[in-house]
């Protein structure tokens, strides 16, 4: 079951970047939980996965939180060369690693999620916006390494007469710790989308299903979700 919870408002809010997935699921639940006023922002960038859109969607409804999709597929030409982008091009499977899933990195993709987050923060007043990257990700994205971000919230502490914040307290965590601080706060990962290919049941064969998978074993739990037999 989803929790459900009232912010607080004791401080000035924060623009959670809410994909739908594990990360950002707990990132913000973890947000609420700290009593933030949180607006939840998602984006429709013509991923073959937007099925995470419709999850982000759901779970915001039953938390009560609000959230805007943002449609930015306008800018799909400019990022088209990924296979996230492009379901022409074959989704590559195995574990994260640079020689398999380089294939996977939409170009500039979190600097224009960031930018954008950025900017609904100063709108609204909000103090900071929540970003999910973790370490699992540093081997292949390089917009979700600490340097990037450190240099993120510097260009965003100038960029407007109200500095905003990029918080990301998972830069240096695992999926599996972030998996378990959200198991500890009863989170229903059923919840939640993963599978970069987006159909009726998850492959479990491409990079982001099978760490997922992995976070779950390494916590001894059982994913929620439905997989396909012959992806596993």
């Amino acid at each position: 079951m989803t929790l459900s919870y009232s912010p607080t408002a004791t401080n000035p809010g924060a623009v959670v970047i809410y994909s739908g997935g594990m990360d950002s699921y707990t990132l913000l639940h973890r947000a609420l939980r700290e009593g933030n006023e949180v607006h939840a922002l998602s984006f429709d960038y013509g991923q073959r996965h937007a099925r995470e859109l419709e999850v982000a969607t759901r779970v915001c409804r039953t938390l009560g939180v609000p959230h805007q999709v943002v449609d930015i597929r306008a800018i799909r030409g400019l990022i088209d060369n990924s296979a996230l982008t492009d379901a022409s091009r074959e989704m590559p499977e195995g574990d994260y690693a640079e020689d398999n899933l380089t294939a996977t990195v939409v170009p500039n993709r979190n600097m224009i999620l960031l930018a954008l987050s950025i900017a609904k923060a100063v709108n609204i007043g909000a103090g900071r916006v929540d970003y999910g990257a973790h370490g699992g990700d540093h081997v292949l994205y390089p917009d979700c390494r600490p340097e990037f971000v450190e240099a993120m919230n510097a260009v965003s502490g100038i960029a407007n007469f109200q500095a905003v914040e990029i918080h990301a307290p998972y830069l240096r965590a695992s999926k599996a710790r972030i998996l378990a601080e959200g198991l500890a706060m009863g989170l229903d990962y059923a919840d939640t989308w993963t599978c970069y290919r987006g159909e009726e049941l998850a492959c479990g064969g491409c990079g982001s299903c099978r760490e997922r998978l992995a976070a779950f074993a390494a916590n001894g739990a059982v994913d929620p979700l439905a997989y396909d037999e012959g992806g596993l």
